[in-house]
């Protein structure tokens, strides 16, 4: 059920600058956030993690989360009113591992082309099978295995792809420090878990390739690293930080190689994989929430952002001072936006592909969501400015067509433009917000 509101949207009086002819317009979801039916697909290290007491602050997990399984209709509905050319969505591994999974896959890209909405599949968003394990080489291999499956399925209908989201956090939430699934506290021992996804990636590139896919890119979150000081002990802090959370994931895939004293802790024949990492692409998808201030580590275990940091680590993250934060404790700088590309041209040049911001939204709470409006007004001002600087940027996602289970915080964080009604788990109903209707006027504008 959509309940629509009446009221009218308010925003920002002067209009988003238009962006160029063909740019790409969308919404993002995933998977294991909003399908729900779980009983209809193999469980994934999620279901696991969330089973174990203590993992998920409001102790909920996405059995159901906004039933969009059995309601994409509905939600499809909404994305043709909005008015987007394209739909990310991720598609389940453990679901295509069921029997008939490919089916839901097959029937929403279907509603999506009868809507005249482009499908933008993700093929992992970290819902892994529980039979694997990323610290296992194999895993690389049989992601390969299935992205071919999902291809000769879906490839038809399907011309842009996207091969795995957000890999940094995977590795370092999920392996590292143990507040995402599979719940791994590994800290520099996950190393192998970043490689093997990077590699993953390579060969799903070349098994999409092989499948005839001639659109194909990658959602890496990056951010500006900023040093809490000019003292040496912060600046040389930050310089790790964002060795480990920006040029860790995006060397290899660019520049075909580690930055300088990584490549010797990954296993395998490092060179030959990073042969494979590097397959081209055709776009560099751009998760973008907010830039991070680095320090020195302060011998303390601290919580930012939602995540423990431990007290071992060789940095700490500091608290950007001066600037508005989201109901998730982020800050709000539209202006790291614009840094960070045009940092990217400076660094990668001409190995750099067309860039599409994949993510890039927030969290807060109630319909009438003004400070989501001067978010996303925010951002897509900084992201023109990026375009007018010379960057190549194709398309932008917000993040996210619908609240969702947001993970280790359950169902407490809501980023979406459409409300969802997880009190009244049988009706689940749909409220446009504010938000919605802004992007909706302001996609009219853009043509």
């Amino acid at each position: 059920m959509i309940r629509r509101m009446a009221t009218d949207a308010r925003g920002a009086t002067n209009p988003i600058p238009r962006f160029p002819d063909g740019f790409l317009w969308g919404v993002s979801t995933s998977a294991h956030q909003i399908e729900g039916a779980a009983h209809e697909r193999e469980p994934s290290v999620w279901d696991t993690f969330t089973a174990e007491p203590g993992r998920v602050k409001d102790g909920s997990t996405a059995a159901v989360a906004c039933d969009h399984y059995h309601r994409y209709r509905e939600d499809v509905a909404l994305l043709a009113d909005l008015g987007v050319g394209a739909y990310r969505f991720s598609i389940s591994w453990p679901r295509v591992n069921a029997p008939k999974g490919l089916d839901f896959y097959d029937r929403l890209v279907d509603e999506l082309c009868a809507a005249g909405v482009r499908p933008v599949p993700t093929l992992f968003h970290w819902d892994l099978p529980v039979a694997l394990d990323w610290l296992d080489r194999d895993t690389a291999s049989r992601f390969a295995e299935y992205v071919s499956a999902v291809a000769e399925r879906l490839g038809d209908r399907v011309q842009k792809w996207i091969t795995i989201n957000e890999p940094a956090e995977h590795t370092l939430l999920g392996h590292a420090l143990g507040t995402h699934a599979p719940g791994k506290r590994l800290l520099f021992d996950a190393l192998p878990v970043a490689h093997h996804q990077l590699l993953a990636h390579g060969l799903a590139v070349r098994a999409l390739r092989a499948a005839g896919a001639t659109d194909i890119g990658i959602a890496n979150s990056h951010g500006p690293t900023w040093p809490a000081s000019r003292e040496q002990a912060d600046v040389e802090a930050a310089d790790f930080y964002d060795l480990l959370l920006n040029r860790l994931f995006a060397d290899p895939l660019l520049l075909g190689q580690y930055p300088e004293g990584i490549g010797e802790l990954m296993p395998g024949d490092v060179q030959s994989d990073l042969e494979v990492m590097a397959e081209p692409l055709d776009f560099y998808g751009v998760n973008y929430y907010a830039p991070t201030r680095v320090g020195a580590p302060q011998g303390t275990e601290i919580e930012f952002g939602g995540v423990r940091m431990p007290a071992e680590l060789p940095f700490s993250v500091r608290e950007i001072e001066g600037v508005p934060t989201t109901d998730f404790g982020w800050p709000v700088v539209p202006e790291g936006l614009t840094e960070l590309l045009t940092g990217f041209r400076e660094r990668y040049g001409d190995r750099l592909p067309p860039i599409v911001i994949t993510e890039n939204g927030c969290s807060y709470e109630g319909v009438d969501d003004q400070r989501r409006i001067a978010y996303l007004d925010g951002h897509l001002r900084a992201l023109h400015r990026a375009v007018q600087a010379g960057v190549d940027v194709r398309g932008y996602f917000v993040w996210s067509l619908l609240d969702n289970f947001e993970w280790a915080e359950g169902y407490a964080r809501r980023f979406g433009l459409v409300h969802v009604d997880f009190e009244d788990s049988a009706a689940l109903t749909r409220t446009p917000k504010a938000s919605y209707r802004w992007l909706r006027d302001v996609l009219r504008t853009q043509g």
